[in-house]
């Protein structure tokens, strides 16, 4: 594992930061805050990927700030957007407006079933925990909605792949049950729709299995702190050390 750990980082340009928050969503700081910090972090480019759902109201604000920073830096400043996954065949919880959006970072937060049925996390232990679920069952879901979610978003704007399967560590699985198979489905998906995975420093995901075969697999990675303070955009730590 040590080479394909290697092989990785290598991969990897530790100047960019693929998605940072603000005060428009999850984050605490304005965009000027942010993109100063980025500039004291020596980055060459920054995206900004808030979160958003169908009642945001303020995407054109958001771009018009990220705009008018863009004005006073020579980093490169890309304005897109964090949309979650909602429905089985990869619906997205999709703002209103897209023209404000140069691309879509696609989350998969809650677990969609065949069924259905959009669970929480802590919906998915208690199922798991009852025998309701089984762990194979959780993860084919997982990469099934994911998947489907790149597959749409796509149609939209360029994707990346936000915080890939952090939901199995929210609901106590290691992701050892994501087999060879299903990394082949979810990079497969990834080349067809030319999307890029973020290696999230904040969530510390995908693990050092799934990045090297994701890697092994032609699926370009990127570093994304996914902070929401200032202070953590371009900062790495377990990048580092996957």
């Amino acid at each position: 594992m040590g080479a394909e750990r290697e092989t990785v980082i290598d991969a990897l340009d530790l100047t960019v930061d693929a998605h940072v928050h603000t005060g428009f969503a999850a984050g605490r700081d304005s965009v000027g805050v942010v993109v100063s910090a980025a500039d004291r972090a020596g980055l060459t480019a920054l995206t900004f990927a808030d979160q958003v759902g169908p009642d945001t109201a303020w995407l054109s604000a958001y771009a018009d700030a990220v705009r008018r920073a863009q004005l006073r830096t020579e980093m490169t400043l890309r304005v897109a957007a964090e949309v979650e996954v909602v429905q089985p065949d990869g619906w997205l919880a999709w703002p209103v407006d897209l023209s404000q959006i140069e691309a879509v970072s696609v989350a998969v937060s809650r677990l969609p079933l065949p069924s259905g049925l959009l669970l929480a996390t802590r919906e998915v232990r208690s199922m798991l925990a009852a025998g309701q679920l089984t762990a194979e069952q959780v993860a084919e879901a997982l990469i099934t909605a994911t998947v489907r979610g790149l597959e749409r978003a796509s149609r939209y704007a360029p994707t990346q792949l936000a915080r890939p399967l952090s939901l199995l560590a929210q609901v106590g699985l290691d992701d050892a049950v994501i087999t060879p198979d299903m990394v082949d489905a979810l990079a497969a998906a990834c080349r067809e729709s030319g999307t890029i995975v973020e290696v999230s420093e904040a969530w510390r995901c995908p693990s050092a299995r799934i990045s090297a075969l994701l890697r092994a697999a032609r699926v370009t990675l990127v570093p994304a702190s996914d902070a929401r303070y200032a202070a953590e955009v371009g900062h790495w730590q377990y990048l580092r050390r996957v």
